[in-house]
């Protein structure tokens, strides 16, 4: 199917210039304070979205709670039958969403469309899973005992995602939070608010459809004040967060001091370590991708290469080579290679982390600037850096979220996972080799710390199927595919006695 306009995609998704932040079910709640959401790719406004007033989020927790009491008695199977129709409701939606994902948040519509295959994929993911939700059997060691592991649903999984990916993330928890017998309350990126309104119109028809329990998927709007209630509230169990470490910090913080469960994905400082035996085209395609796509605002962006100082020179070469024939401009328009940072702020941040690696001896390559013209009018658009630098200088420990690209060399292949894992982040990894020995020394218990450990891929991108998260400051959490659904249940033991007497544990004796 061809690009649709973007007002085809805003009318097929049912945004109009006023939205409700607040939806319960097919309820729309207003209020009279407002989010304007700007697109980067221009700098108009695409519509305003109303914020959650106090009131309106207690009657989304009290929805929601309601919900999930009914929900949970639900079988497994018909739990994953709505999510089959969500995920087909998708498909009908896909070119839409993904305009709307591309327009609102500045990345190029073909990564707005795999955005919403994410969503699909891991909706498919989980319908097959909503037959396999699976315990254990366990041998007793008293006679006539039966002993098993189960998994129950666990209430309300609150939800707060980022703008970078305003769509996937959300589904990645909700898909496995439904089939799971839970209920959902989304506070979306308050940067790309309408994202939110898009998904939330979308099950609605289902749920419609279905006569679902109105408070299975609640959105709520705001901003940083919103997430803290979430956080501090009892009635939520499971917090599933994405953003900043700062954030994370934050969030589990409170999580944890009322006892609840986090679920952190935050930021990431990746590198690529590049052997002298590497396929040379194909790394220079990877580092390319994961350095600029997205503009470099992936958790999972290329920040670092650490390249084999026997190809250091040639390997800087193809890569400035390659950077010279990116094409920046509009994310809607298919030639164009990279599109906007989200907003101002993010623009003056990566300006400020180019002076800061010159104050600490950086040199070079190439520096990146903000881009000015009538094709450049929303003033979002940079070009990208790439700078030689040292791994232990602060402004390298620290993850820019812009397509600033850290180069430096080694001569051992240890010396090179040393510095790979000396930063205090530890999402996604990879090494371009050729060796055998090299590849499984990174992939082994002292190579690469990160949750993600690549060979011969870059570090962008993840396939449904694997958990995906990071360990250190990205939080520990795991979201998507494998036994990450365990984390939105909670964990029972059972000891069934189909005996007719009542021996003790330990062979302890007690007459009566």
């Amino acid at each position: 199917m061809s690009q649709p306009t973007l007002k085809e995609a805003l009318n097929s998704l049912s945004i109009k210039n006023k939205n409700a932040g607040t939806w319960i079910g097919s309820s729309s709640l207003f209020s009279d304070s407002i989010i304007s959401s700007f697109s980067p790719v221009n700098g108009s406004i695409i519509g305003t979205v109303t914020t959650t007033t106090d009131s309106q989020y207690e009657d989304a927790i009290i929805s929601a709670h309601k919900s999930f009491l009914e929900w949970r008695n639900t079988p497994a199977p018909k739990r994953g039958d709505v999510v089959r129709v969500f995920g087909n409701k998708l498909r009908d939606k896909k070119e839409a969403l993904g305009l709307l994902v591309s327009y609102e948040m500045g990345k190029s519509y073909q990564e707005g469309l795999g955005e919403v295959q994410e969503m699909i994929d891991i909706c498919d993911f989980a319908v097959g899973l909503s037959r396999q939700l699976t315990g254990l059997t366990i041998k007793s060691e008293r006679p006539d005992h039966f002993m098993m592991e189960q998994y129950h649903p666990i209430g309300i999984i609150g939800i707060i995602s980022a703008f970078n990916f305003p769509v996937a993330v959300w589904a990645w928890n909700a898909a496995l939070a439904w089939v799971c017998g839970n209920a959902c309350v989304w506070k979306g990126s308050e940067k790309t608010p309408l994202c939110a309104i898009a998904c939330q119109n979308i099950w609605n028809d289902v749920a419609s459809e279905m006569n679902l329990p109105k408070g299975l998927s609640i959105i709520i709007s705001g901003g940083r004040e919103l997430g803290i209630k979430m956080s501090e509230d009892k009635r939520i169990p499971v917090m599933s967060a994405t953003g900043s470490t700062k954030m994370g910090k934050d969030v589990g913080a409170k999580v944890a001091s009322r006892l609840g469960r986090s679920i952190l994905e935050l930021g990431g400082n990746n590198a690529m370590i590049i052997t002298n035996s590497a396929d040379l085209k194909m790394t220079i395609t990877a580092a390319v991708f994961g350095a600029v796509g997205t503009a470099g605002q992936r958790c999972t962006s290329t920040r670092r290469l650490i390249i084999h100082d026997s190809i250091y020179n040639q390997v800087c070469d193809a890569i400035l080579n390659a950077y010279q024939q990116i094409i920046i401009g509009s994310p809607l328009n298919e030639k164009n290679h990279m599109g906007p940072l989200i907003d101002g702020d993010s623009v003056n941040s990566y300006i400020k982390s180019l002076e800061d690696v010159e104050k600490q001896g950086g040199i070079f390559l190439l520096k990146g600037k903000q881009l000015k013209g009538n094709e450049y009018s929303s003033g979002c658009y940079v070009s990208p850096s790439i700078a030689e630098v040292k791994n232990i200088w602060d402004i390298v420990q620290h993850e820019t979220f812009a397509p600033l690209l850290y180069i430096m060399k080694y001569s051992d292949l240890q010396e090179a996972i040393n510095t790979q894992n000396n930063v205090p982040q530890g999402l996604s990894s990879a090494i371009m080799t050729n060796s055998m020995q090299e590849a499984n020394i990174f992939l082994s218990a002292g190579g690469s710390d990160c949750g993600i450990a690549n060979v011969n891929i870059g570090t962008s991108g993840a396939e449904i199927g694997g958990a995906f998260g990071g360990e250190k400051e990205t939080g520990g959490g795991r979201e998507s595919g494998s036994d990450a659904w365990k984390a939105y249940m909670r964990r029972q033991t059972n000891t069934l006695n189909y005996g007719s007497s009542l021996p003790l544990a330990q062979g302890i004796k007690f007459n009566i």
